[in-house]
C-alpha cells in the first residue's frame, strides 16, 4: 500500500464521475486529450486545486487568480473569464452531485501541437480546459503512523526558470525526488 499525504480513503464513487473537457462532460474511461497535446508533449500547461467543503469551494478567488497569474506568466490565453470558470467548475459538481469531501483539479495546458514541440507557435488550438472531480478525504492512517522523510538530493529550480508559485504541469523535479525517497525506504521527500 501507498503510505504518504498524498494518501486519501478509497471511495468508489469516483468510479462514477464526470469529467470536464473542453465543453464534454465524459465518463472517467472516455475522458481523454490528444496524444499531441502541449501539456503531454512538453508539460506545457497550469492548474489549481480547490478543495469542496459543505456546498463552498475553499479560497476559489485566490485560486482563480493564481491560476490567471500563471496564465500571464506562461503566455497562455485564457478563452474565458474568471466567472465563467467559476460556473463551470459549479456546473460538474452539480452534474456529479458533489457537495462535500472533493477535491476539484482545475488543467489548462496551451493546446494541440502540429507537431511535438516545445515552440507555442506550432499550436494549433486553443487552450484544452479539464476539470476532474474527485472525493478525497485524507487516509488518517499516515497523521497516526507518522510519515519517514527523505532529504533528497534533488532541489526545486530556481524561481528565474520555474517560479514556485506557478502549478505548472512540468512536476519531473518533485517526482524523481519522492523516487529517490522511495527508493531510500521512506514516504515523502524533502526537497
Amino acid at each position: 500500500m501507498v503510505h504518504g499525504t498524498h494518501n486519501a480513503v478509497k471511495d468508489d464513487r469516483n468510479d462514477y464521475i464526470k469529467i470536464y473537457v473542453n465543453g464534454e462532460i465524459l465518463s472517467r474511461s472516455e475522458a481523454k486529450i490528444s496524444v499531441f497535446d502541449s501539456g503531454y508533449l512538453v508539460g506545457d500547461g497550469i492548474w489549481e486545486a480547490v478543495r469542496l467543503s459543505k456546498g463552498t469551494l475553499i479560497f476559489i478567488d485566490d485560486h482563480l487568480s493564481r491560476l490567471w497569474n500563471a496564465a500571464k506568466a506562461t503566455g497562455i490565453q485564457l478563452p474565458f473569464t474568471k466567472q465563467e470558470l467559476r460556473d463551470i467548475v459549479h456546473s460538474v459538481l452539480k452534474i456529479n452531485n458533489m457537495i462535500d469531501g472533493v477535491h476539484v483539479r482545475i488543467m489548462v495546458t496551451r493546446g494541440i501541437k502540429k507537431t511535438p514541440s516545445q515552440d507555442p507557435r506550432l499550436t494549433i488550438s486553443g487552450p484544452n480546459l479539464v476539470i476532474i472531480p474527485e472525493y478525497k478525504l485524507a487516509d488518517l492512517k499516515s497523521k497516526t503512523k507518522g510519515i519517514k522523510l527523505f532529504t533528497s538530493t534533488i532541489r526545486r529550480g530556481s524561481p528565474d526558470y520555474l517560479d514556485p508559485k506557478l502549478n505548472c504541469h512540468s512536476k519531473l523535479h518533485e517526482v524523481q525526488a519522492l523516487i529517490q525517497a522511495i527508493e531510500a525506504g521512506a514516504d515523502e521527500a524533502l526537497m
